[in-house]
């Protein structure tokens, strides 16, 4: 592929990617007010969105097997739990930006979680095995993950049990 298409993918697929999300954080807000339709068209559209970066991303060469998809996911978390999210909390601590600060502290503490996942996954894909797990729960205020029941008190945020959702 030439340079500039590969180029204009990659910014793309970031595009539509970016697009997906806020569509569903917006279907969020929706729905809090009481707008279902609303909400429904916003994830309509989010799930457009989707299918556009995911051609995008296909036509890139980065859709491969289970295995190797792991990889990426552990090369990406490692990326940000050693790298990334330590400097843009030091810089939010800095600048004294105390939200930017609680958010990079949450998104580091849950992505050290997936990690682990993602790193324990990839040995029972290499095995040619489907992994075990139960019922996942996310807290809704910090991202903290856990398989199985929910805690009283999120380790990360202190989020009581009722803010973790369940994820079918």
């Amino acid at each position: 592929m030439r340079k500039m298409t590969e180029e204009n993918l990659k910014t793309a697929f970031a595009g539509e990617s970016q697009a997906h999300m806020k569509y569903l954080i917006f279907a969020s807000v929706a729905e809090d007010e009481g707008r279902p339709n609303l909400a429904r068209m916003f994830r309509a559209i989010a799930y457009a969105e989707q299918v556009h970066a995911t051609n995008h991303y296909r036509v890139l060469g980065n859709v491969n097997n289970s295995e190797r998809n792991l990889q990426v996911c552990i090369d990406g978390e490692n990326y940000e739990i050693e790298d990334m999210y330590p400097a843009y909390h030091t810089v939010a601590k800095l600048q004294g930006e105390r939200g930017a600060e609680q958010s990079t502290h949450f998104a580091l503490e849950a992505e050290k979680i997936h990690a682990a996942w993602y790193t324990e996954a990839l040995q029972t894909v290499k095995g040619d095995g489907d992994i075990k797990v139960g019922e996942i729960r996310i807290c809704n205020i910090c991202g903290h993950t856990v398989e199985g029941d929910a805690p009283e008190r999120c380790p990360v945020c202190g989020a009581p049990m009722d803010k973790f959702r369940p994820i079918e």
